[in-house]
């Protein structure tokens, strides 16, 4: 699995400060198949739903709406904590490209502690007889702890992307490898 954190990358239709970070590998799935289960928001982020020290011991819950984030304009809302702080943020579905690509953002004011808005998505093409999945992440720094150490909003998204990457590989298994 590769990750990479670009460097901040200036907004060309605003003046706050973009990053960026994605995780990617080649999945033993057809497209059709990985894309159905990363369709599903439970199982793709299914590591936000369990406590964790990334998670500062808490985490976090959905509550969808009829489209259950599997049509574009379907909203997705996740509640809980992290370091004994409440969250909450409120996600919509832009993009909805089956078996090839997915977006999502936030919608309206979230609370979170290291990001703020963020755009995520994956991508999905055939590749070695599986597919090349990329999950990536494109966020504003907080306004608290994320705009004083960049470090840790930079340390999440890393582990967020990560963690969607390597759920989707321990499901299918890397494609080249043997069961």
């Amino acid at each position: 699995m590769d990750q990479t954190l670009s460097s901040a990358r200036q907004n060309r239709s605003a003046s706050r400060t973009i990053r960026h970070c994605e995780a990617v590998a080649v999945v033993s799935a057809p497209p059709a198949a990985l894309f159905a289960r990363l369709d599903d928001q439970t199982r793709l982020g299914g590591h936000m739903e369990k406590s964790s020290m990334m998670m500062g011991g808490g985490r976090m819950t959905y509550e969808f709406d009829e489209g259950r984030g599997q049509v574009v304009g379907s909203h997705i809302r996740m509640g809980g904590s992290a370091f004994g702080l409440k969250l909450f943020v409120d996600e919509v579905v832009t993009e909805r490209e089956p078996p090839r690509r997915k977006v999502w953002r936030t919608a309206g004011k979230q609370r979170l502690i290291v990001m703020d808005a963020y755009e995520m998505g994956f991508e999905i093409e055939p590749k070695d007889g599986g597919s090349r999945l990329k999950v990536w992440i494109d966020y504003e720094l907080g306004r608290g702890l994320g705009r004083w150490l960049p470090a840790l909003a930079g340390m999440y998204a890393r582990w967020c992307v990560g963690r969607m990457v390597e759920d989707a590989v321990a499901v299918f298994g890397k494609a080249g490898e043997r069961a």
